[in-house]
Parts: C-alpha cells; structure tokens; sequence
C-alpha cells in the first residue's frame, strides 16, 4: 500500500470518529436514549446514540469509500469490493454509556481480509483517541499526546489486569480469568475497550476477555499491536473473529497468562 493511500485512510478513519462524536456525545447523560435489549436473556442494552452513531460513519464511508465492505453491530453488513472492511462498533460498552460512566467508546478497524490493519480506540467524552496501524500509534487527548507503546513487564506479579465483567464469560472461563488475577498485582473491572487504550499507552499490562464480537475487537488488536504488544485469544491463535481475547504488554508476559488460560479454561 503506497504511503499516499495510507495517509488517506488514517485521515478517514480520524474523520469516522468524529462523525460518531456528534452523535454518542448528543445523548450522553441527556437522556431521551430510547434503550433497548437486543437479547431474549439478560439485558443487552442497544440505544439510539448506538444506532445514529453507526449511521452517520456508514454515511461517511459511503460518500468517501463505497467499493469498501463495512461490518457493524448495529445494522446489516456490506460485502466488500476492494478486499477492505471497516468493522465498526459505534458503542463498545453500551452499559457503561447509558449508566453515565466515561468509560465506553467507539471503535473502528479496517480488515485486509487477514487481519485488522488499522484501528481507533476514541473515548468522546473524555477526549481521548488511541490510533495504531499503517504506520501510527498515537494517543491524543486534551491534556497531551504521546507516541502508544506498551509496558516493559514481563512478570505475573508485577502485572494489572483489567476485564470488563467479574463473572468474564462462563463459570469455567471465569475460573481461568481469576486464576491468571490472582497471579497479578492489581486487578480491575469495568472499562470495556478503554483498557485496551490504556494497555497501548502503557498504564497497564493485560486486557482478558471473553464473549466477543469480531467488531469489539478487532480496533483493539491494530491499536496494541502498534503500540507493541500482543493480542490473541486464549489459544494463542488471531482473535480477530471475536471469542475470547489476551491482550499483553510484552511476549514473556503474554506467555505467562496463556499457560494458566489454557490450563483451566
């Protein structure tokens, strides 16, 4: 890819985020959200602010890069003509968002066909973006910017580690999750995708996750990976099609949780 097209397609990407901005930002703590559950069992939550979210970065995709597949959660997906995907969560942490918390944000990949070549962590309220991929990994804020590179840590006990959820998936899993925890330093939950960002600047060192969606983490991998660390599922294998999901600051440390993963999972 020519260093022309990758400028363009980082730029649109930047673009892409902003559209969601304006939409997630409109009914955060306004009310008027409209919630819903999509699921039969337990609640999973689905707003309009999801929906306008997606809508308005389908729009912008569409003026800018028809011929390009687009993956999202919230409406059908578009095959592809060029062999590009966008995969597009325009809420990751619905929970979160409609509770009040800054936690959420909205997540954006592009997928070659093998693996997600570029993605964006932004957190709108807080003003943070995390960019990794086609040559970038970048962390812009409010307060300052910096280049994203992980930890150095190499060992369990000197680790935080962070999920989403206590019980992570089924009882089993969450067995493996706090087996790996209880090796750690430090352990906290609640920050959806936001950890992901936080493990790429270098404020933490592992993300473990479970129940996923290509498009929870598919912006998570690309923005690790730039910042250099490793993600894959708990078999060690690409993690890009959804599952389960160990982010890791550095190989040594990436190891260390995968053997006690695999053990008890």
């Amino acid at each position: 890819m020519e260093q022309e097209e990758k400028a363009a397609l980082l730029a649109l990407a930047e673009t892409l985020a902003d559209s969601a901005r304006g939409e997630t930002l409109r009914y955060f703590r306004g009310g008027e959200l409209a919630t819903a559950s999509k699921g039969d069992v337990g609640f999973d939550p689905v707003t309009v602010a999801d929906r306008a979210a997606e809508a308005a970065m389908r729009e912008v995709l569409a003026q800018h890069r028809p011929q390009d597949g687009v993956l999202g959660e919230e409406f059908p997906a578009k095959p592809s003509e060029s062999g590009l995907t966008w995969v597009l969560d325009p809420i990751d942490g619905t929970r979160g968002y409609i509770a009040g918390t800054p936690t959420w944000g909205t997540l954006i990949a592009l997928h070659d066909g093998n693996a997600p070549i570029l993605g964006v962590v932004d957190q709108p309220y807080i003003g943070e973006r995390f960019v990794g991929g086609l040559g970038q990994a970048s962390f812009n804020g409010p307060h300052s910017t910096a280049p994203l590179t992980t930890t150095h840590t190499k060992e369990l006990g000197e680790a935080i580690v962070f999920t989403t959820f206590p019980e992570v998936g089924t009882p089993q899993q969450a067995r493996a999750f706090h087996a790996v925890a209880g090796s750690c330093k430090l352990t906290r939950y609640g920050m959806d995708c936001y950890a992901y960002g936080l493990l790429a600047l270098g404020q933490i060192d592992l993300v473990i996750e479970a129940g996923l969606a290509a498009y929870d983490i598919q912006a998570p991998i690309a923005v690790v990976e730039a910042a250099g660390g490793i993600l894959t599922n708990w078999n060690g294998e690409p993690a890009d099609q959804g599952g389960t999901a160990l982010a890791a600051a550095t190989p040594e440390l990436h190891a260390a949780a995968l053997e006690i993963l695999r053990a008890n999972a």
